[in-house]
C-alpha cells in the first residue's frame, strides 16, 4: 500500500538510553497520515488546516492581482520600483518564470492537497459516518473552490484528486471541461451533505448555499444557462438569503453574519499565531504603513455614470475606493497624493482605531467571496443569455434599487448585457471578480475594457504555466 505523510505538527524529544524500551516508545504530539485521523478531533484539525489556507494571512493568497490588477479596475500601484512581477502581469508581459504565478500556483496546490489528505484519510478512518460525510463535504467544496481559480488562471491545469505519492507526482494537465466536470461532481457530492446553518459554535463552515452558490457560478462561466437558472431558484432562493440594505455594513466587521452573505472566508486580529488580514496593508496609504497597491483606475471611477433617483452619487463608489473631496477611513480628508492614481480601495481597509498601523497586516475583516447580489446577477445574467429580458430584470432591478438607481431601461439582448457588464463592474469592485468576468465575456468586451497591451488568445487568455511546476512535473508535455 502505498503511504503519503501529512505532518501537522512536530513536538516532543527522544532521550537515547541503552534501554531498548525507550527507543520503542512514540514520539509524544507526533502527527502523521496514519493517527491523525484515529479520532473526529484530531481530523476536525487537518479540516480547519484545508480553511487556513483561504485566508490572506499571508501574501501566498494573491488572487487578487489576477482579480483585479490584471484588469481595467486597477493598476498595480505602489512604489513604482516594487513588486515587478506584479507589473508584469498589469501590462500582460507575463513569463513564466513570474513569481507571483508560481506563488499562487502553490498556495492553491497546497489547499487541493490538503483536502485530498482529508477526503482520502477520513474515508479509511473508523470515525463515525455522518461526522466522515461531513468532513469530507467540506473539504470537498474547498476542492472544488481552489479548482474554479486555477481553472479560470491557466485552463488546462493538473486535476489531482488523491495524495500526492512518489508514483504520481508526475502529473499531465487536464482539459478544462474535465476540471469543470470534478468542479460539478464535487459540488453536487457536497450539497447532499451539507447543512443551511450552522449554531454558532461552527460558524464559517461551508453551508449548503455556498456549495449551490458556486455550482451555479461554474454552470454560468460554461454558459450553462439553463442549469445556473434551475441551481438558483430551486436550491439557493428557498434559503432564505436577502439584499443587506445600507451596502457599506458588508464591507465593516461582522459583515459574515449577514443575510446577503453566501460565503465568506473569516479572520481574527490579534491572535496567535496571526489568523489576521494582510489586504489591510496591502491597500493601505504608505502613511498609515501600507504598500498602497492595487490602485483603483479612473476608468472604474467613470462607470459610475448613473446618479440615483434623488440625483446623488451611487453610493457604492465612496463605499469602495476613497477619493479627493471625500473622509478616508479614519474621518479625515483623503490626499489623492496618497495614491500613484489617486484612489485607494476602502473596502478592505479598517481606520487605525481597529487595527493600529504598526500591526496594519493583522486586520480582522472577512473576505466575502459570494453575496446573495452575485447570484441575483448571474440569475439576470443566465436569463438574459437565455433571451427572457423580463426576468433577466426583476433580479437586476433588485441590486440597482439598493444603489438608489432607477429601473434599468433595457428592452434587448445587448442592452441587458451592457448593463449587466456595469452592474456587476460597480456591484462587485474590488472583490476580485473583474478580470474572470471579462475573460468569460468574451474577446470584444475584454480587449475594449483592457487596451492595447491586452492581445486576445483564443479561446480565451490564459496565464502562462510556472516554470518551477514545469520543471518538476514531467507529466506535463
Amino acid at each position: 500500500m502505498k503511504k503519503y505523510l501529512f505532518i501537522l505538527s512536530l513536538a516532543g524529544s527522544l532521550l537515547f538510553t541503552s534501554c531498548e524500551s525507550f527507543l520503542d516508545e512514540q514520539l509524544e504530539g507526533e502527527y502523521t497520515s496514519e493517527n491523525i485521523f484515529n479520532t473526529a478531533d484530531e481530523a476536525d484539525l487537518v479540516l480547519t488546516s484545508v480553511y487556513n489556507n483561504l485566508s490572506f494571512t499571508t501574501s501566498s493568497n494573491m488572487i487578487w492581482v489576477f482579480g483585479d490588477i490584471a484588469s481595467d479596475d486597477a493598476v498595480k500601484g505602489g512604489n513604482p520600483g516594487d513588486q515587478a512581477d506584479m507589473t508584469s502581469i498589469d501590462n500582460f508581459e507575463v513569463k513564466s518564470s513570474n513569481g507571483i504565478l508560481f506563488t499562487y500556483w502553490k498556495f492553491t496546490y497546497e489547499g487541493i492537497s490538503r483536502a485530498n489528505n482529508l477526503i482520502t484519510g477520513v474515508y479509511g478512518s473508523g470515525i463515525d459516518d455522518a461526522t466522515k460525510q461531513q468532513m469530507i463535504a467540506e473539504a470537498k467544496f474547498l476542492r472544488a473552490y481552489y479548482y474554479f481559480n486555477l481553472v479560470n488562471i491557466w485552463g488546462k491545469v493538473p486535476l489531482r484528486l488523491t495524495p500526492t505519492t512518489t508514483s504520481n507526482v508526475n502529473l499531465g494537465l487536464s482539459e478544462v471541461a474535465d476540471v469543470y466536470a470534478q468542479i460539478e461532481k464535487d459540488l453536487k457530492e457536497a450539497a447532499a451533505v451539507l447543512p443551511a446553518s450552522y449554531d454558532a459554535t461552527k460558524a464559517g463552515r461551508v453551508t449548503k448555499g455556498a456549495v449551490f452558490g458556486l455550482l451555479a457560478k461554474a454552470q454560468l462561466y460554461q454558459k450553462k444557462w439553463d442549469e445556473s437558472i434551475a441551481t438558483i431558484v430551486n436550491n439557493i432562493e428557498p434559503l432564505g438569503y436577502d439584499l443587506e440594505p445600507n451596502y457599506a455594513t458588508l464591507f465593516k466587521l461582522g459583515a459574515e453574519n449577514s443575510k446577503e452573505v453566501v460565503f465568506a472566508v473569516r479572520h481574527m486580529s490579534n491572535k496567535y499565531p496571526g489568523v489576521g488580514n494582510s489586504l489591510n496593508q496591502w491597500f493601505a496609504p504608505l502613511a498609515e504603513n501600507g504598500y498602497y497597491t492595487n490602485a483603483p483606475t479612473a476608468s472604474y471611477v467613470a462607470s459610475f455614470d448613473e446618479t440615483t433617483i434623488d440625483g446623488k452619487t451611487d453610493p457604492r463608489l465612496d463605499i469602495s475606493i476613497g477619493r479627493d473631496g471625500h473622509d478616508w477611513v479614519n474621518g479625515e480628508p483623503f490626499d489623492p497624493t496618497w495614491s500613484t492614481t489617486g484612489y485607494l480601495i476602502r473596502k478592505h481597509n479598517q481606520p487605525a482605531s481597529e487595527v493600529p498601523w504598526g500591526t496594519k497586516g493583522d486586520g480582522g475583516l472577512s473576505y466575502i467571496y459570494m453575496r446573495y447580489a452575485d447570484i441575483l446577477l448571474m440569475k439576470a445574467e443566465a436569463y438574459t443569455e437565455k433571451g427572457d429580458i423580463s426576468e433577466g430584470v426583476k433580479s437586476l432591478d433588485k441590486v440597482r434599487a439598493r444603489a438608489g438607481l432607477d429601473k434599468v431601461k433595457a428592452v434587448s439582448q445587448a442592452q441587458m448585457r451592457s448593463a449587466i457588464y456595469t452592474e456587476r463592474r460597480r456591484e462587485f469592485g474590488f472583490e476580485f471578480h473583474r478580470f474572470f468576468d471579462l475573460m468569460r465575456w468574451g474577446q470584444e468586451v475584454a480587449t475594449a475594457a483592457l487596451g492595447p497591451n491586452f492581445k486576445w488568445v483564443s479561446p480565451r487568455y490564459y496565464f502562462p504555466l510556472p516554470q518551477k511546476e514545469l520543471d518538476s512535473n514531467h507529466g506535463i508535455k
